[in-house]
């Protein structure tokens, strides 16, 4: 067949669409002390994880974020650490005496990263979710700035007060009246210029109040309820009952053996123990935190250690079992779940475990993000009964509690 004496028709190629690169920037440099406790309200306990954690692991999930970055009160860094103890983030930034100034001071520190898009979001606000982070994204293709916001229902009333009582007053109309949160989402460039020129003026409430007076336009993008700010012990309780309602609780148990061999110490819950013998194994042969782990895996039915790391893969060889650990947490994480609760029995004649178990939960805690207080080591033997009781080696069972969210 002869050749079409008519021009070929070029094919269609759709354009190339780059992703933005999206910052989230959480403030969590306040004192909190309307919380009437002993550290800052981001750094409480709720549901076996800080209150600064979960909104991190939102945003650290989220598949339009590219990177997090945590203002930070300098002098509290050790809660911070702990925190955020095996998080993939950015090094946290110093921040303010106000909160614009933490603002401000993050974003400077973001000048060499030069993102497209970034948001603000306050670390007392740990019930952030994915549908939030996207409508927040999405609004900026097509506006300066995006504020969640939730629409007022209320009557509101102007209180009047007379001797020492507040009394009803005139009804504020509320049409129109919207309740702010965060994020609050703008192009990086812009809130920059715009916290600049702010810096030496007045205080402002928030990013939107900032970006407004630069001569930006902030649209409002719809909010949730369940989105509020830990501010007072009533707030706290309040998260615990939402946690509780949205999550359904699995135990998973491991189960691990090692043997003893000539040495010089044994590895266990990530703490050296001076021994004249270690535990023979591909990797560190940490008993305790592979018991641990495969009980983690158990119970988001994720199968076993040896899955996720063969002892065929020479990668593995002598590695540091946290990693095994951090790698089952990361797991329970990127569902959108939290280990509540681990127990951890070790079953030996020797060495002595007692004089370590407090070293070895403050280690597991740290790797995990937990408290101290839920994670339990301890330790006893077989009467000199079997393989342990032999000292030929050693045994480790955990039982773990995990709370996913119901959808999961």
């Amino acid at each position: 067949m002869s050749e079409s004496p008519f021009p070929k028709s070029p094919q269609a190629v759709a354009p190339k669409v780059i992703a933005p690169k999206v910052i989230a920037l959480v403030v969590a440099a306040g004192s909190g002390s309307r919380m009437g406790k002993d550290m800052p309200k981001q750094y409480l306990p709720l549901g076996g994880k800080t209150v600064l954690r979960h909104c991190l692991e939102a945003f650290g999930r989220h598949p339009r974020i590219s990177d997090v970055r945590v203002v930070i009160n300098d002098s509290l860094r050790d809660l911070y650490d702990n925190a955020v103890a095996g998080l993939s983030l950015m090094p946290p930034v110093a921040g303010g005496q106000r909160r614009q100034d933490s603002v401000r001071l993050g974003l400077e520190s973001l000048v060499a990263e030069k993102p497209d898009l970034v948001l603000i979001h306050d670390a007392a606000r740990p019930f952030i979710d994915p549908d939030t982070i996207d409508r927040t994204i999405e609004t900026l293709g097509r506006h300066d700035g995006a504020l969640v916001a939730v629409p007022v229902v209320d009557t509101l009333k102007r209180g009047v007060d007379e001797d020492g009582t507040s009394f009803s007053g005139a009804t504020v109309d509320r049409t129109g009246l919207w309740r702010a949160q965060t994020p609050q989402g703008f192009h990086y460039q812009k809130l920059l210029l715009a916290h600049r020129q702010a810096a030496s003026g007045p205080e402002m409430t928030d990013d939107a109040a900032v970006a407004e007076a630069a001569g930006l336009k902030v649209a409002l993008v719809i909010g949730y309820e369940n989105n509020f700010k830990i501010t007072a012990p009533a707030d706290l309780e309040r998260a615990e009952r939402l946690m509780s309602q949205q999550m359904e609780y699995r135990t998973g148990n491991g189960f691990d053996v090692h043997r003893l061999i000539p040495g010089d110490g044994v590895i266990i819950c990530g703490i050296t123990i001076p021994f004249h013998q270690k535990l023979e194994g591909h990797s560190d042969a940490d008993v305790g935190m592979h018991a641990l782990t495969d009980a983690i895996l158990g119970a988001i039915g994720a199968g076993d250690i040896g899955q996720h790391f063969p002892p065929s893969d020479p990668q593995w060889r002598g590695a540091a079992s946290w990693k095994f650990l951090a790698h089952a947490a990361k797991l329970v994480a990127d569902r959108g779940g939290r280990i509540a609760h681990c127990d951890i029995t070790l079953i030996c004649e020797q060495p002595k475990v007692g004089p370590h178990r407090a070293a070895m939960s403050a280690k597991l805690a740290q790797i995990l993000g937990l408290s101290i207080d839920r994670v339990s080591v301890k330790a006893t033997t077989t009467e000199k009964l079997g393989f342990t009781g032999r000292g030929e080696g050693i045994a480790a069972q955990a039982t773990v509690t995990v709370a996913l969210p119901l959808s999961a």
